[in-house]
């Protein structure tokens, strides 16, 4: 999820809420070429034509139209835990690289936010490898039924470690990549925040695209499923993996799927941006800030500078002329 310059008039639940809310709408508009993505990754569209259309059509006409959004629904549920957890790690890992004097610099906080992303990767990941399942299998003669029936049935079948197959590889990119997306925004107009996220998840995405490959068939592999997951080469661990992926298909074959994933980007981020500017316009709306949430025309009279609490605060004095805050908001 893209992050933005934290508005200090948003309360904490509010930045969350929108930002769960627009990526959900986001993933949820982008579902299909995500599925065709994961499906080429793994291979269950090996022998059939290729392309993104192609394959979702194919997927329609065998399953119905709902099979384009396989896996939605736990993408979707994933993001607010994998928010919150990310937030309160990112929280404690900059109290951690604050010096006495309470600063932080660029690297550190840069750091902060890598380190944070692979707690929440790290906690969220077996909903991720669930989401993987769901989409690789066959709506119509399902291995799993739902996110919670998934999960005990790969515990049960093949272990807890099983739920975590491929995570090392996400850690990975994450320590190396993930800087790219923390670089600094505030002299940024809104428009030129979403070219240079589009921009660096193109990046990003391509040059990590072979082990996020990897991870999928690591993910959907299983002696449990039919057709082991369908993946279209069968390996003994991650390496193993790059290794017989070269040796069948190529170098070009870590980026089966690249074009779908590709496709994407610009309408995930683009309606990610502007569902999380609608619902935080609603948010300063109600906290009083702005006099519409039909547009950022701020309130005449309100300190923009205080914090939500301390405006409400502010407007309880103005009515009752008690002040309950002991501390000063003007």
């Amino acid at each position: 999820m893209a992050t933005w310059r934290r508005d200090g008039r948003l309360t904490g639940s509010q930045r969350l809420l929108c930002a769960g809310l627009a990526g959900a709408l986001s993933l949820s508009l982008t579902a299909p070429l995500e599925l065709v993505t994961v499906m080429a990754q793994v291979g269950v569209v090996r022998g059939h034509a290729q392309g993104p259309w192609a394959t979702g059509r194919r997927v329609w006409r065998a399953e119905g139209p709902r099979a384009l959004w396989k896996g939605n629904a736990v993408a979707c549920l994933r993001l607010f835990p994998c928010s919150a957890v990310q937030l309160a790690a990112y929280r404690k890992f900059v109290v951690l690289f604050t010096d006495d004097l309470g600063h932080i610099s660029q690297w550190s906080s840069i750091m902060a936010g890598s380190l944070a992303g692979m707690v929440s990767t790290i906690v969220t990941y077996p909903t991720d490898l669930i989401k993987t399942r769901l989409i690789v299998q066959n709506m119509l003669e399902p291995s799993y039924r739902g996110l919670l029936h998934a999960f005990s049935t790969i515990y049960q079948q093949e272990g807890f470690l099983a739920l975590y197959r491929g995570v090392s590889l996400t850690v990975l990119v994450y320590m190396n990549l993930e800087k790219i997306w923390n670089g600094p925004r505030d002299r940024f107009s809104l428009l030129q925040n979403f070219a240079n996220v589009c921009l660096a998840a193109v990046v990003t995405q391509t040059l990590s695209f072979p082990f996020d490959t990897v991870k999928r068939k690591m993910q959907a592999q299983s002696p449990y499923l039919p057709h082991h997951g369908g993946v279209d080469v069968h390996f003994s661990g991650a390496m193993d993996c790059f290794q017989k992926i070269v040796k069948t298909q190529g170098v070009l074959g870590l980026w089966n799927g690249v074009t779908a994933n590709l496709l994407k980007i610009v309408p995930y981020f683009g309606v990610m941006f502007s569902t999380f500017e609608f619902c935080k316009r609603i948010c300063l709306y109600q906290n009083g800030y702005i006099v519409s949430p039909l547009s950022y025309k701020l309130t005449p009279g309100v300190d923009q500078s205080l914090k939500p609490q301390e405006l409400r605060e502010l407007k309880k004095f103005f009515k009752t002329g008690k002040l309950k805050s002991k501390k000063p908001t003007l």
